[in-house]
């Protein structure tokens, strides 16, 4: 027991430090892709400015709305941080104590409660953008989330288990298109530009979480990052070969997540649903179809040679 809670902390302190440096490795992207520097005043370029942005998140006054449903106004934002921390207990790591041999499975569940967490915390604030953004968010992850159910099921097929210790095979060569797929139901999942109609700043004034600030703003900001750094993590495991080099793998689909970010405008509302439904799930029906009637068919034929 006290193995398991002493690699769930360091697991922890390493996914929030992640998270800090991510920030910075994205101002800094950003900047020089708008021909600009990017935090370099704090520390030596800029090295101390997310323990500064921390600081002055963790430091403000928390101002609570006048109507706002106090109890699910203060738990959603913390289940967010929650449920994105827990979904990193599944990851293949030497020294960790927790065998999840189910582990995708655990996956598909902590992203469908995260949905939950969202419209809470945009009902509870009575405020109509927060109520709007948490629609928009809420209906943009139902409707990928069946997309990377497949997708997953897909693998499973290929690979016969759901424990990502299994994964090995570089599948972004065997199925390139399903790769394209999931990484772009990745961007819609963790509410990504150009995806991001859950915050849009320029329709909804930031959208479900307008009205937080404070600490509980910082616990929302930090789950949707190390929401990002784990979707980053688990297309490196599934589509680039499993453990080997993983970290600069990771770090090379989250260079993609923020070049994305600085390039590409944001989708209309309608294009997103039409791209859910009507492209992305049959695309991925089909070819599940597909692997599950090869698997048969191989399988068949070894049984009768």
């Amino acid at each position: 027991m006290l193995d398991f809670f002493l690699v769930s902390l360091i697991l922890l302190i390493s996914v929030l430090i992640s998270v800090g440096f991510f920030t910075l490795f994205e101002r800094k992207i950003l900047g020089y892709i708008n021909n600009r520097k990017g935090p370099n005043k704090v520390g030596i370029l800029g090295v101390m400015q997310p323990f500064a942005d921390g600081a002055k998140l963790f430091l403000k006054e928390n101002l609570i709305p006048l109507l706002a449903i106090n109890f699910p106004y203060f738990i959603s934002p913390m289940s967010i941080l929650f449920i994105s921390l827990l979904m990193w207990n599944i990851i293949p790591m030497s020294f960790h104590s927790v065998d999840h041999k189910l582990g995708l499975l655990l996956f598909l569940s902590l992203t469908g409660l995260s949905v939950y967490s969202l419209i809470f915390s945009g009902w509870s604030s009575n405020s109509k953008y927060a109520i709007l953004g948490a629609y928009r968010g809420v209906a943009q992850a139902i409707s990928y989330e069946v997309s990377l159910s497949l997708i997953l099921l897909c693998f499973v097929e290929l690979n016969m288990s759901y424990d990502l210790e299994s994964y090995s095979i570089i599948f972004l060569m065997v199925m390139p298109m399903m790769g394209v797929v999931w990484f772009v139901s990745s961007l819609a999942e963790t509410n990504r530009s150009p995806f991001d109609f859950a915050e849009s700043e320029s329709e909804l004034v930031s959208g479900f979480n307008i009205e937080y600030s404070s600490f509980l703003f910082a616990f929302i900001f930090i789950g949707e990052y190390s929401s990002i750094l784990f979707m980053s993590y688990l297309f490196s495991i599934g589509f680039l070969g499993g453990p080997f080099l993983i970290e600069m793998k990771t770090l090379m689909m989250i260079f993609f997540f923020i070049l994305i970010r600085g390039t590409l405008p944001r989708f209309r509302y309608d294009h997103l649903m039409y791209l859910a439904w009507k492209v992305y799930l049959p695309f991925s029906l089909n070819f599940l179809i597909f692997y599950i009637s090869l698997y048969t068919f191989v399988i068949s034929n070894m049984m009768f040679w």
